[in-house]
């Protein structure tokens, strides 16, 4: 895909957010985009906020789950970029204009003390190269018009993410299995999922070394300091105004994020 298409789909993904409306699926203006292009259209998309003031600050991995592989028929996770624009605080307040059609998922999240540098990153380096783990939600959202996505779509739509909110406790690696922490996740007090760790490709760090050997092909490096959402553990769940969520992790603590409420005068202003 040239450089002018790759301008064109990002301001087509750019829309939605301005305009607060879904658009129509790359794959059904472009049936004929491939993944790599896909992640060009993702880069520019990135690129272009940065340049606007944004910072990136690491890296999300979606489609962990056997489940939602076989949903999108893929036989890989993908990824997108974590921006200093994206976090939430924990127990925090989103307005919900700020969002289209937000989901959210439960994960845990890696805080990285050194680079990971594929294409030969393991499970072990990943361990190694982590300060500590923390609960994390991950708030996913699409640009394209009533989640009707395929793999491209999604890919190229910053592997549909919209904001996240870390929170719990710093936990060395060594703490605690990260295969086998628990998870429980509350939708208004009730709860809505339960998952483990192991629902992330067997193990968290996985996708974690999964992600750092994939970004090879794109000359790019985990770098230290990087936060990295290593995967849903449950299936996401739909989120209304006035929705509150906690997601409860065994050894990791608690993580939780309120969106106001429709009549909330905080959630008039959109945010872009």
């Amino acid at each position: 895909m040239n450089v002018i298409k790759s301008e064109s789909f990002a301001n087509h993904l750019a829309q939605a957010e301005q305009t607060g409306a879904g658009v129509e699926p790359l794959t059904l203006l472009e049936p004929n985009i491939t993944i790599e292009q896909a992640y060009h259209v993702q880069l520019k998309t990135i690129e272009r906020k940065v340049e606007a003031g944004a910072n990136v600050v690491g890296k999300k991995i979606g489609l962990t789950s056997l489940a939602m592989q076989k949903l999108l028929g893929v036989d890989q996770p993908d990824y997108g970029h974590l921006l200093d624009t994206m976090a939430v605080e924990n127990q925090g307040m989103i307005p919900f204009a700020r969002v289209l059609q937000p989901k959210v998922e439960a994960e845990i999240a890696f805080k990285l003390k050194r680079d990971l540098i594929g294409p030969r990153v393991t499970v072990t380096d990943v361990l190694l190269a982590t300060e500590y783990v923390m609960p994390a939600l991950e708030i996913v959202d699409s640009r394209i018009r009533d989640w009707k996505i395929r793999l491209q779509d999604t890919i190229a739509d910053n592997a549909s993410s919209g904001l996240y909110v870390l929170g719990g406790k710093q936990v060395k690696v060594h703490e605690a299995d990260l295969a086998q922490i628990g998870m429980v996740l509350y939708k208004n007090g009730e709860m809505v999922n339960t998952g483990v760790g192991a629902a992330a490709l067997g193990h968290p760090a996985r996708c974690v070394a999964w992600l750092a050997n994939k970004l090879f092909e794109f000359g790019i490096v985990l770098k230290a300091g990087e936060v990295i959402l290593s995967g849903a553990l449950s299936a996401a769940v739909h989120a209304e105004p006035g929705d509150a969520f906690n997601a409860r992790l065994a050894h990791l603590g608690e993580v939780g994020v309120r969106f106001t409420d429709k009549h909330d005068a905080r959630g008039k202003e959109r945010h872009v």
